[in-house]
C-alpha cells in the first residue's frame, strides 16, 4: 500500500482527505490518505516519514522549499509549492498544482484575458493565481495588510478600486471554516452584476466574501473547481507525470 497525506496548520477546514479515500475506492487504488497538522515546518520530516508524496497548505507552502531537492519550474517562478513527491532515494520534488486549480476554475468562467483583476491576500495561493494571470497577459493589483507586501492595502481600498476591477479573487484564509461569519474587508457596496467573485476557499460554500458578492447581483464560484483540479494534478504527479 502507498501512502500520501496533507501537512498544514490547521486542517479542520481540509476535504482532501475525503476527496482521495473516495477516489482510491472507487477506482480500486491500494493507497491512503492523512491528515497532519503541524506545529512548525520541522515537524514535517517526521509527520512524513514513510509517505509516498503529499499536499502542502498553509502556511507551509513556502517554508517547504529548503526541505526539497528540487522544484519544478513553475513552482520556483511562483516561490511556493502545495505538491510534493518523495524519490526511491528519499529525496523530495516540489510541485506547485494550485497553478491547475486556478486555470481549471477561469477555463469554468469563461474568464476574459482583457478583465483587471484585484487579488486579496500575498501567500502561496495569491502566487499561484498571479502566475495564471501573468500567463494570461492580464492586468492586475494584489491587496495586502501591509504596502510593502502587495501593491495597495485593504484600508486604502475605495468603490472607485472596485469598479476599476471586475475580477476579485480572495486568496486568504478569512471566512474559512470554523470562521464563517468573517470576509474579506473590501467595499462590497461597489459590486455589480458585471463582477465575478472567485475565493480559493471551499469551506464553508459559499463563504460570506461570495454571499455578500451575490447579494450584489456578482457572479461567484468557490474553490470546489480548484479542489478537484489541484487533487488530480497531484496524483499524476506522484505516479510519475509532471502534471
Amino acid at each position: 500500500m502507498r501512502h500520501f497525506g496533507l501537512i498544514g496548520c490547521p486542517l479542520g477546514h481540509s476535504r482532501s482527505a475525503e476527496y482521495f479515500a473516495d477516489k482510491f475506492l472507487h477506482e480500486g487504488i491500494e493507497a491512503d490518505y492523512t491528515l497532519a497538522a503541524i506545529a512548525t515546518i520541522d515537524a514535517m520530516p517526521e509527520a512524513t516519514r514513510g509517505w509516498n508524496g503529499f499536499n502542502v497548505t498553509i502556511p507551509y507552502k513556502k517554508s517547504i522549499l529548503p526541505y526539497l531537492a528540487h522544484i519544478s519550474d513553475e513552482a520556483a517562478a511562483i516561490g511556493a509549492v502545495n505538491c510534493v513527491r518523495r524519490n526511491a532515494d528519499g529525496s523530495m520534488e516540489g510541485f506547485n498544482t494550485d497553478i491547475n486549480g486556478v486555470r481549471a476554475t477561469f477555463a469554468r468562467l469563461g474568464i476574459a484575458d482583457g478583465v483587471r483583476a484585484l487579488v486579496l491576500g500575498n501567500g502561496g495561493a495569491a502566487a499561484a493565481v498571479e502566475f495564471v494571470l501573468r500567463e494570461r497577459g492580464m492586468k492586475y493589483t494584489t491587496v495586502s495588510r501591509s504596502r510593502e507586501r502587495g501593491n495597495t492595502t485593504y484600508d486604502r481600498l475605495t468603490p472607485q478600486t472596485i469598479m476599476q476591477h471586475s475580477l476579485i479573487i480572495n486568496t486568504t484564509p478569512v471566512g474559512m471554516y470554523p470562521d464563517v461569519e468573517s470576509a474579506p474587508a473590501i467595499p462590497y457596496c461597489a459590486l455589480t452584476p458585471d463582477h465575478t467573485l472567485f475565493d480559493v476557499i471551499y469551506n464553508p460554500a459559499p463563504t460570506r466574501f461570495l454571499s455578500l458578492g451575490a447579494e450584489r447581483g456578482a457572479r461567484i464560484i468557490g474553490g470546489e473547481t480548484m479542489l478537484v483540479a489541484q487533487a488530480e494534478a497531484s496524483w499524476r504527479i506522484w505516479n510519475g507525470a509532471e502534471r
